[in-house]
């Protein structure tokens, strides 16, 4: 064999060696990404010992491999739930769960895929538990009661725990996220709603008309109060000028020379007035009575 054919026939071998690599080199690795597990099947048996995210080398490049997703999930379901009334209510609700990354082996060989796990466990026990905890519930209104939906939230929460704990699944909440009622039921509640809010505001206007009543019976006593306390006044002034006339009367009857001394006090205002004249009644009587203020009349 000639120098050249030599270096034609290692050229060949290296170039199907490099092809045998690139073929089956990656079988001999595997590399699971964040938050899976990778569970390898040889000859449709599985393997027990579960591949979590990372690297590794080697491995069996006969193997076959199932990929779990085993972060935190979120299923939503919408079911009708009957209630002791006959009347089925729409419940929509929200499971939180997650595969155990050590559980995926038994998981693949008893039920298989995660989608699997939700089709065959989750979905229908949970849509049991549902028809089963709408038993307890005695009309279909009573859903919106606060303690009544926490009810049933705790009750499907230990109901999916209890069932699915020894699958490999665990269950961390249950939220309801919508109740319908039936249209006529919904419609019934509006009715009553607008009847309350109207019975609502006819009390708020008659407690407006109460205020305002009592407002004006609260002037009106005021009023009333002042008027007798201003007559109380009168009537005190009135006595008091009554006292003093019977005073003076008292004093001028049982004293003449008071009406002297009432007289000359007139004559010493008159005096002051140089267009007044005073004449006298009965000049000659030791008590002559003047005429006061009167004056000329003009020629």
């Amino acid at each position: 064999m000639t120098q050249a054919n030599k270096n034609s026939f290692t050229g060949i071998i290296v170039v199907i060696a490099i092809i045998v690599l690139l073929v089956f080199g990656s079988r001999f690795w595997k590399s699971v990404p964040a938050g899976h597990v990778a569970v390898a099947t040889l000859f449709g048996k599985v393997v027990e010992k579960p591949y979590k995210e990372g690297l590794h080398i080697p491995v069996n490049p006969l193997y076959k491999w199932t990929l779990y997703d085993t972060r935190e999930k979120s299923h939503f379901e919408s079911a009708k739930v009957p209630s002791q009334d006959q009347l089925q209510t729409s419940i929509d609700v929200s499971v939180q769960y997650r595969l155990r990354p050590d559980d995926t082996p038994r998981i693949l060989r008893t039920t298989g895929t995660r989608e699997q796990v939700l089709n065959v466990h989750l979905v229908p026990k949970l849509r049991s538990l549902l028809r089963e905890q709408g038993k307890s519930v005695k009309r279909a209104e009573d859903f919106f009661k606060e303690e009544t939906q926490a009810k049933l939230q705790d009750s499907l929460l230990s109901g999916l725990q209890a069932y699915l704990d020894p699958k490999g699944v665990d269950v961390s909440a249950v939220l309801l996220r919508d109740i319908s009622l039936p249209p006529f039921i919904t419609k019934a509640i509006e009715a009553k709603k607008e009847r309350e809010q109207e019975v609502e505001k006819q009390k708020a206007e008659l407690e407006r008309f109460r205020t305002e009543q009592q407002q004006k019976i609260a002037a009106a006593e005021a009023e009333r109060k002042a008027a007798e306390e201003e007559a109380q006044q009168r009537r005190i002034l009135a006595d008091a000028q009554a006292y003093e006339i019977q005073k003076i009367n008292q004093a001028i009857g049982s004293n003449p020379n008071y009406v002297k001394l009432m007289s000359l006090e007139a004559l010493k205002a008159i005096s002051k007035d140089p267009a007044s004249k005073i004449y006298f009644i009965n000049g000659d009587s030791p008590q002559p009575l003047p005429l006061m203020h009167l004056a000329d009349k003009p020629q």
